[in-house]
């Protein structure tokens, strides 16, 4: 699938920004994902060592086999659709509008649009300790469109990127007042 297969790019416009969230706050993800394949190996070790002789009936065995692999199975989806709404979250930014792809969950997603010439305020956010070292934040967008409100989750330099669409908004104010 291509970009313009989710917008129709219009003859004049052309793309400044493509931007996903930072890949920063996907790493927490990534450790749980790994703790929790772990967890299995650990709650198997207790059991033999502390009820061997449950363990070694024939009957228990495939059923704490079939345990695991379901169990197995609902982490890998956990972690496959958390890294689908990770990575399908995108904003577009071109010279006349915003767009918001939103991926809300595996078969679910939101897009939104707002001309440049609509946003009124713009205001950049870093919180934390993380976040001011990977420098990444969010973006509030006050438009006066239909969406009064976009934000832009997590992306790299906001403050810099908020002057950037600031800058995209008055050149395109300019073109829609003449």
């Amino acid at each position: 699938m291509s970009i313009g297969d989710l917008i129709k790019q219009k003859t004049y416009e052309r793309i400044a920004y493509f931007l996903h969230r930072n890949f920063v706050t996907f790493i927490p993800i990534i450790f749980l994902f790994i703790i929790l394949l772990i967890a299995p190996t650990v709650v198997g070790y207790l059991l033999r060592s502390f009820f061997l002789p449950w363990w070694e009936n024939p009957l228990y065995q495939p059923l704490m086999i079939l345990f695991a692999s379901a169990y197995l199975l609902s982490v890998a989806l956990f972690f496959f659709s958390y890294f689908v709404a990770f990575y399908l979250d995108v904003w577009i930014i071109t010279n006349d509008r915003l767009v918001d792809i939103r991926q809300v969950s595996l078969f679910s997603r939101t897009i939104a649009e707002v001309d440049l010439y609509q946003i009124q305020d713009a205001t950049s956010e870093v919180k934390g300790f993380w976040a001011s070292i990977f420098n990444y934040g969010n973006i509030h967008l006050q438009t006066a469109g239909p969406v009064p409100r976009f934000i832009l989750y997590n992306v790299t330099n906001p403050n810099h990127l908020r002057e950037k669409i600031l800058d995209l908004s008055a050149e395109d104010k300019k073109f829609h007042n003449k």
